[in-house]
């Protein structure tokens, strides 16, 4: 993700030239991306509520994730005005945590309906979904004007198989146990994983000040 931002962002200073609306590697770099995020976002969601929902945890993640998301929209139309981020990953995955805990506990249920929802959000486009107050949920006949867009459908039903994985993976004895196993030489890797709203959301400006101070 990193990789994609930095890449994306010596395109808007004019260090390198790329299409990343239209480019087959630069869609299929980010559909990659945003798959594995939104699949372990479903897994993550298993394995938080494993012993048991904690609804005082859920909100207050809950809250953190709407507050990051409504930053995010700010941030974007200060630098987009006209391509602003109105229902990016961050929405998406606000919106997928609480309609995920309909499913927390039906894997099975979850692993069909996922693959149902990618099939309808990748076949079915009409044009009732082109209206502006419905474009969150996908199945549009075009791609809104939008620097990020992850729509309910296909990608929900990502979420949803994520949720799948992470109840087969606890049902392994062996996957359980590594849980509580860490290597010496995989702490960086889990701080970035246990941090990782915190690295979404400071990367980008971080990146965008170094280039434009070089620029």
């Amino acid at each position: 993700m990193v990789v994609y931002h930095f890449c994306f962002d010596l395109c808007f200073y004019g260090f390198i030239r790329a299409n990343f609306n239209e480019d087959p590697f630069w869609l299929g770099f980010r559909t990659l991306i945003v798959t594995l995020f939104l699949s372990l976002a479903g897994i993550s969601l298993v394995l938080a509520n494993r012993n048991g929902i904690s609804w005082t945890d859920w909100r207050k993640r809950f809250s953190i994730l709407v507050g990051c998301a409504v930053l995010t929209s700010a941030a974007s139309y200060a630098l987009f005005p006209h391509t602003w981020i109105f229902f990016g990953v961050l929405h998406f995955i606000a919106a997928a945590s609480l309609l995920g805990l309909i499913f927390l506990r039906l894997p099975k249920l979850a692993l069909m309906g996922g693959l149902l929802l990618i099939v309808i959000g990748c076949t079915v486009k009409l044009s009732f979904f082109d209206q502006a107050g419905l474009q969150f949920i996908g199945m549009m006949t075009y791609k809104p004007f939008t620097e990020d867009y992850v729509p309910l459908l296909p990608w929900f039903g990502v979420v949803l198989i994520g949720i799948f994985l992470g109840y087969s993976a606890l049902e392994v004895k062996r996957f359980a146990s590594m849980l509580k196993w860490q290597p010496k030489v995989a702490t960086p890797l889990a701080y970035a994983g246990r941090h990782s709203l915190l690295i979404y959301m400071l990367h980008q400006p971080l990146l965008l000040g170094v280039l434009y101070l070089l620029r």
